[in-house]
């Protein structure tokens, strides 16, 4: 069964193809014209093992707000389509992820509802050319078309490119655990109401 989708989405502000594979290898390759967030997605994949590409022309020599928001959009709805009825999948995951000084939990559930519960405390509000408050931006944009609860708590640390790239790489590592397929129950949907 091949879990691979597709998204292609044009808006006035930015043009973006992504293609995500939830059974790859950790293999990507993204240009989002960001360095920033080229580096967190690329994390995202590799500790996910989700292949992922993304090519991104956006708007942004106005800002990165367009960007960052449009190709959480497109990977919420990737996983989405990838998905498709959930048969099989764990559905349920969470991480604790060490980064240095960092500490970051990431808990997941394919519930079929949009919430973000979010608690990294980044007091930098820039890395880079990168304004940090586009982080909470993105997984907003994620959890809404990929239908899905996600909680991103930081537990410990200070350092804001730490905490985020913890962020990153534990909810890989996270949302790999939630749609792996239980071969027990490859043809259930768990949930008792038998939709999600």
């Amino acid at each position: 069964m091949s879990r691979i989708a597709t998204i292609n989405r044009k808006t006035a502000e930015t043009d973006i193809k992504l293609t995500l594979d939830l059974d790859g290898r950790g293999n990507s390759s993204i240009a989002t014209g960001s360095g920033f967030l080229d580096h967190m997605l690329t994390l995202f994949a590799k500790h996910g093992r989700f292949d992922l590409t993304i090519a991104c022309d956006g708007d942004v020599d106005v800002d990165y707000h367009h960007t960052t928001e449009d190709i959480g959009i497109c990977l919420g709805l990737a996983f989405k389509e990838a998905l498709g009825d959930k048969k099989g999948i764990e559905r349920y995951g969470s991480t604790i992820l060490p980064m240095d000084e960092a500490l970051i939990l990431t808990a997941l559930d394919f519930s079929g509802r949009a919430y973000l519960g979010y608690d990294l405390k980044l007091t930098q509000k820039s890395v880079g050319t990168f304004d940090t408050e586009l982080i909470e931006e993105f997984w907003w944009a994620v959890v809404r078309n990929a239908e899905c609860t996600l909680h991103l708590k930081q537990l410990e640390g200070k350092n804001t490119h730490h905490i985020i790239e913890g962020a990153f790489k534990s909810a890989g590592r996270t949302f790999k655990k939630a749609v792996t397929i239980d071969e027990n129950f490859k043809d259930e949907v768990p949930s008792t109401k038998g939709v999600l």
